[in-house]
């Protein structure tokens, strides 16, 4: 049952997240050491913590496509991605705060970090349709 809704909602969560390492968040002036404003962009490969964050959201999310056979596993590590991302997210949006005040602009491509928890939360809700759809088969057994 590879070919289930939930998988290609995983599965452009993974691509999302993969994206999310090369295109940028936010891009503007950041004072650097010698008080000089230079141009910088903020992708996930910016800061360490983003980039072992990101990369874990997409590897648990492919991870999780083929866990179909047990679903109780495959929810609970797409909970945990889910969670991973927003805290994500959140580094995203705080990292931001390193730049110039008014002197930068969320980039279009951002919206590949702010899909990720959307995507992860259609397919915790197709894995939970499934389970309450075995579990009224089961009944009727």
């Amino acid at each position: 049952m590879i070919q289930r809704l939930q998988s290609v909602w995983l599965l452009l969560a993974a691509a999302a997240a993969f994206c999310s390492l090369k295109f940028s968040f936010y891009s503007g002036n950041i004072i650097g050491e010698n008080q000089q404003k230079t141009f910088a962009s903020l992708t996930a490969q910016s800061n360490l913590l983003l980039l072992i964050l990101t990369a874990g959201v997409g590897i648990a999310s492919i991870i999780a496509i083929f866990l179909y056979k047990n679903r109780k596993t495959q929810l609970r590590l797409v909970l945990v991605t889910l969670l991973v991302s927003i805290i994500n997210l959140v580094l995203f949006f705080s990292e931001t705060k390193k730049f110039v005040q008014n002197e930068g602009k969320f980039d279009l491509t951002a919206i590949f970090a702010i899909f990720i928890p959307i995507l992860l939360f259609f397919a915790i809700r197709g894995i939970r349709r499934d389970e309450k759809l075995v579990k009224s088969l089961d009944r009727l057994r």
